[in-house]
Parts: C-alpha cells; structure tokens; sequence
C-alpha cells in the first residue's frame, strides 16, 4: 500500500494544474512498475489541487495559517471569541508546556479521545517510533490548568510546514485551555521562522450540527485561509484493492474517500 504524506510540492515555481495532473500520472506509473497494490487516501493534511487519471477522487480541504505574518496580526486574525478564550485561559492560569517527554502523557489523551469518537488509535510502540523517528522535527504541547492535564497537541515541522496531526483533551477542560494550546503553538512556530500552521483537513460541507461541523468552526476562528482539492485513491492491483475496499468497509463503513463521495451522492 502506497500513502501519501504531504501534497505535491513545488520546490521552483508554481506547478500549473495540468503539469501536476502529469505528474501524478507519472508518480502512478512509477509505484505500478514497483508493484505496487493500492494507493490508499493520504493523510488529510495532504490536499492535492487534482489527481491521475483514473483515481477514485473526492473534494477535501484543509485549512493553512500563514505564519510569516508578525504576531500582532496572527493574534488579531483570531475570532473575538477565540482572542476571549485565550485570555481566559491565561487568565485563569492555564500553562502550556513543550517537551518530548510528555510522549506517554499526550499518546493517552489523544487515545481516550479517539475513543469517544469510537475511533482506534496505534499502540504506544508504534506512536512512540513516530515520535522519536522525527526527532528535532516534532513538538509535543501539553497544557494544564492546577497541576492537571488539559490537553494536548503533536505537531511535526518543518521549514515549510508545521501539521497539526493529532491532538486530544479531558471530556470538560478548564475553558479556553484547547484555545491557548493552538495559539502557544502558532507562536512557536512563527518564531521559529516556520513558514506555515496546517490544520489537517476540514470536510467541505459537512453536516449541520455534526461533530465535523464544530471542528470546521473551530479551526476557521484562528484566521486561516481555507484550501480545497481533493483526497483520491487508485486501484492498482484488482484483486488486491478489493480485498482493501471490503475489509476497510466492514472496519470503518469505508475510507475518507468513500465517506465524502457518499455524501456527495445524498447532497
């Protein structure tokens, strides 16, 4: 299985549409003469503006803060309600703490808070490889009102980019903590010359007064720019990709791919 982690990215220039259709295209050619199987839906910071002939695709977007911005407009590009809540939360005396030491401490709050949403999560193991294999290029923030964990979010870097991947919190946290949490981060990576804060996908669309919908308005309120493309996936064994296909419905009811398209076709 082959899986994306980033879009396509332009080291000189802008690609025009096309020229990265062509590319893709030939990305395809290149994974079918590995023998590759199935091309499976990136990662949902990975929003491609299109996809290689014959992919099964589905709009997606993501949402992107410019961090090359000064502070003072970064903050007031927030929401009122968001400025309020971080206020708050300094107020009421919520810490934010960075350090890869919280490891064991985040993998849990992002576990029980995938377990509400009845979503599986990997192994400490295996989260932990991830961690300690990007090494430099990743920081852990954790936030805690009174000696007592609030929250926390895992962020990988770099230059380019800094991903909001993961993150997760108590059932009630102190109010504002989660607030103070993005804001602490969007901070660190301005200062650390980071040229970007990416979300990590947004549905487009979704439904109202659904948990995708919070989440949609959630991100929208720290000021970013909102990117739409497309999520895709591509056959490239039959045989293979069926089993994929079948196994991922009985799992899950079907990938992102799958969950976006359906909706398209109730709409």
């Amino acid at each position: 299985m082959v899986r994306f982690r980033v879009e396509t990215i332009s080291l000189d220039g802008q690609l025009a549409v096309k020229e990265e259709e062509s590319f893709l295209n030939s990305v395809i050619e290149y994974f079918r003469s590995a023998r590759a199987d199935i091309v499976i839906p990136a990662t949902t910071n990975a929003i491609f503006r299109t996809y290689p002939k014959g992919a099964v695709a589905a709009p997606y977007g993501t949402y992107i803060i410019d961090l090359t911005q000064d502070e003072e407009t970064l903050f007031s590009n927030l929401s009122s309600s968001h400025r309020r809540k971080v206020r708050l939360a300094n107020k009421a005396g919520v810490k934010i703490r960075s350090g890869l030491e919280d490891i064991e401490t985040a993998y849990k709050l992002v576990r029980e808070t995938f377990k509400r949403s009845l979503i599986p999560f990997m192994g400490y193991a295996a989260f932990k490889r991830i961690v300690e294999g990007l090494g430099e290029q990743v920081k852990i923030l954790i936030a805690e009102h009174q000696s007592k964990v609030q929250g926390c979010v895992f962020i990988p870097f770099s230059d380019y980019s800094a991903y909001y991947v993961y993150g997760g919190s108590i059932p009630d946290p102190v109010a504002g903590a989660m607030n103070l949490i993005h804001w602490e981060a969007i901070r660190t990576f301005h200062h650390l010359g980071v040229k970007r804060y990416d979300f990590c996908g947004v549905r487009i669309n979704p439904k109202k007064g659904s948990k995708q919908e919070g989440l949609k308005f959630f991100k929208e309120r720290f000021g970013p720019r909102l990117i739409q493309g497309f999520m895709w996936k591509y056959s490239l064994n039959s045989l293979k990709s069926a089993v994929y296909s079948l196994g991922i419905r009985l799992l899950r009811g079907g990938d992102i791919v799958d969950a976006e398209r359906r909706k398209l076709t109730s709409q």
